[in-house]
């Protein structure tokens, strides 16, 4: 999340009761997690398998639950609990404020845009030109449609990032989300889905993009342009689905991986890695090859005949020798 103005460290300190190390004078200028890091970013950090990553980052202050070196260009706040302290920091630049009525007075909805029946619009949303949002849809604060898009029936768009913190005593505490879901122009997404914003960056829909019914996709996703989504598919956060990508039906993608341009993804594909894309097809649990994977089954399918035919060959080959032992 971009703050409305950069803040002091010294004021971000103030706030969360922590000790500074290193450069006092900066100032913050976005709220972001360790993988969606730029400059003039803070971040929070508690686990020392990622402190190298988190201050060597492009991160300027890294909240941290131990003293460590601190580089020239940057400051720590220590503190016992760096989660609790950013979430803290997420609630007061971005507190939750409650939707009054169907359509917020502080949204801005674009000419020759049709809200049906029963629509909620949130705070600060904006509907471009030509739109038709169906009945019941709702979306929430900060959600940004461009011009010519489509929303079928019952979806919701810009709900909180479905990430959690796992506590000490085994307790999970949720992420305050402060990103939003960006949708681009001429998109089109089928009713019943869900789209998640991103926890501090942006879920993004390209532009031409071709949504089915009953999808999910999660915080921080980006969908490149003029991908085709079929019916019930999920698609984990952080993960980067590049242009000309086709979907079909209940495929499931894991977190934080790429699927390359133009890849195909066959129907109940299980995506658990990255893959490259050039016009490729992809099918089965763990996806792979489409081609490869054929062969496989076709060879798979010729296994028992396989084995009638060994158990002939031993069975003739034990007479025999059972005659030659007489």
């Amino acid at each position: 999340m971009k703050l409305k103005m950069p803040i002091s460290v010294l004021d971000i300190a103030d706030l969360i009761g922590a000790d500074i190390i290193g450069d006092s004078s900066i100032k913050v200028t976005y709220l972001r997690e360790i993988h969606k890091v730029e400059k003039g970013s803070l971040i929070f950090v508690d686990n020392e398998k990622y402190y190298s990553q988190a201050i060597y980052s492009d991160a300027a202050v890294i909240i941290i639950d131990k003293v460590v070196e601190c580089p020239d260009d940057k400051a720590l706040l220590i503190v016992k609990k760096p989660f609790e302290a950013y979430n803290l920091l997420a609630l007061h630049y971005n507190p939750f404020v409650p939707i009054k009525s169907n359509v917020s007075k502080t949204a801005i909805i674009g000419e020759n845009t049709i809200l049906e029946p029963g629509v909620v619009v949130g705070n600060h949303v904006t509907i471009g030109d030509n739109c038709l949002i169906r009945a019941n849809t709702v979306l929430l604060d900060n959600t940004k449609i461009g011009n010519n898009v489509i929303i079928h029936a019952n979806s919701s768009i810009g709900n909180d990032a479905f990430y959690m913190s796992k506590q000490s005593d085994g307790t999970y505490t949720r992420w305050h989300s402060i990103g939003r879901v960006i949708i681009d122009d001429n998109v089109e997404i089928g009713a019943s889905c869900t789209i998640d914003r991103g926890v501090s960056g942006d879920t993004k829909i390209g532009e031409g993009t071709k949504i089915d019914n009953q999808v999910h996709v999660g915080h921080g996703v980006v969908i490149g342009k003029h991908c085709l989504i079929a019916a019930q598919v999920g698609i984990a956060g952080k993960t980067i689905i590049q242009d000309y990508v086709t979907i079909y039906g209940q495929v499931g993608i894991s977190k934080s991986l790429v699927v390359g341009e133009g890849a195909t993804l066959l129907a109940k594909a299980a995506v658990s890695k990255s893959i490259p894309g050039g016009d490729k097809e992809y099918v089965g649990i763990p996806a792979s090859e489409a081609r490869a994977k054929f062969r496989e089954m076709a060879s798979i399918r010729q296994l028992p005949e396989i084995v009638q035919k060994v158990n002939e060959i031993y069975s003739a080959l034990f007479k025999n020798k059972k005659k030659n032992t007489k």
